[in-house]
């Protein structure tokens, strides 16, 4: 994995889109402290389908979102 100040990733961008397709992970730091921000990572690895594990309750419960369920920001937001 690469790290790479802001400028550089402009300075460099077409070269660097290549190699996150041939499955280069790419993280940007920005400011003084070099503070790590962001990663660029393949497409096929960011649609990867995970699987969410239930912690405890693994084998032991389950669970199902119905096609039709609806959950907006704002019900979120106001729970």
């Amino acid at each position: 994995m690469k790290i790479l100040q802001v400028a550089e990733l402009k300075t460099n961008f077409s070269e660097l889109m290549e190699e996150v397709k041939n499955g280069e992970e790419i993280t940007i730091s920005f400011g003084r402290k070099k503070e790590k921000i962001a990663v660029i990572i393949p497409y096929s690895k960011y649609k990867k389908n995970i699987k969410r594990k239930l912690g405890l309750l693994e084998n032991k419960a389950s669970y199902k979102i119905n096609k039709n369920f609806k959950f907006s920001d704002n019900n979120f937001l106001n729970s």
